[in-house]
């Protein structure tokens, strides 16, 4: 080795140490700010995710909605169940199905596992609420979304909704399993009753599928993943909020800029000021992909 590459050695060296040390630096700031990044299985890089979330009882007897989220290295889990109202042990119902979905999700190790871990522990909590209900009536809806990287997997049964707002539209992600959604719809179509008709049923609301039900056969659950867009908010609703808000007053609390948990804080302020006579319990969980401090 000759005397004059000694010295290009050495530099090349010092600033391979330098910036193992400014990555090194970059990482432990934002451990201090709370955000932790991982890289998952498809190699990209899973960023932070902001969640906030509100709920009210409305003037229901009891709050029968039911919701958590938690984060591993595979990417973030948020679940809200709601406990049918008209039947007994709602409540029961949906705790007993997120804590289900909370418990299975730690055994997931890669995203490839979502869409089978969704119907898993779909299964698995119907049979655990018609076991709890011993021949009583009972169940809930419940809305499920996995956030890994840019892309979002979900799974939902019964009426409560996910949607993705972006530039100012909401995209509707999963599909209502209510009476009028089902046959309805069809009747409809075929031109045996007219729209005005549909829409003053009082079967629209009805479900057809939901967890406790004997005859439950299927979570609807995602074919590919939805692609996220920076910018994009995840919503996962139980009714109370969608019968309560129109899109239009949505839109206008999610287009502020304002995080995730203001947005929750705000939409649920926004329906306790309308006093309506028969509030359903409510709650909303909005995830944002991709946000660090504001």
């Amino acid at each position: 080795m000759s005397a004059m590459a000694t010295p290009y050695i050495v530099f090349v060296c010092a600033c391979a140490i330098l910036g193992g040390l400014l990555v090194l630096r970059h990482r432990l700031a934002l451990q201090t700010n709370g955000i932790s990044l991982y890289v998952n299985d498809t190699g990209l890089p899973m960023d932070s995710v902001q969640i906030g979330n509100g709920q009210m009882i409305g003037t229901r007897p009891e709050q029968d909605d039911y919701f958590a989220s938690q984060t591993t290295s595979v990417g973030t889990l948020a679940v809200l169940a709601d406990g049918i109202s008209g039947l007994d042990h709602g409540r029961m119902a949906s705790t007993l199905a997120v804590t289900t979905f909370m418990k299975d999700y730690e055994q997931v190790q890669e995203y490839r596992q979502i869409p089978d871990y969704m119907e898993e522990a779909a299964f698995a909590s119907n049979r655990e609420i018609v076991q709890q209900l011993k021949g009583n009536h009972g169940g809930t809806t419940l809305a499920a979304v996995v956030l890994t990287g840019r892309h979002l997997y979900w799974g939902a049964v019964g009426d409560s909704i996910i949607t993705i707002f972006r530039n100012s539209s909401f995209i509707p992600v999963n599909s209502m399993h209510t009476f009028g959604a089902a046959v309805l719809q069809q009747k409809v179509l075929s031109g045996e009753m007219t729209r005005q008709q549909a829409d003053s049923s009082p079967q629209r609301k009805q479900l057809v599928n939901y967890l406790g039900y004997e005859g439950f056969d299927h979570m609807e659950i995602c074919d590919t993943p939805f692609v996220l867009r920076p910018g994009d908010k995840v919503l996962l609703c139980s009714d109370g909020i969608y019968d309560a808000l129109t899109e239009v007053e949505l839109e206008a609390i999610l287009k502020a800029e304002l995080t995730p948990q203001d947005a929750a804080d705000r939409i649920i302020e926004s329906i306790q000021q309308k006093q309506l006579k028969h509030q359903d319990n409510a709650t909303v969980i909005i995830m944002e992909h991709g946000v660090s401090g504001r």
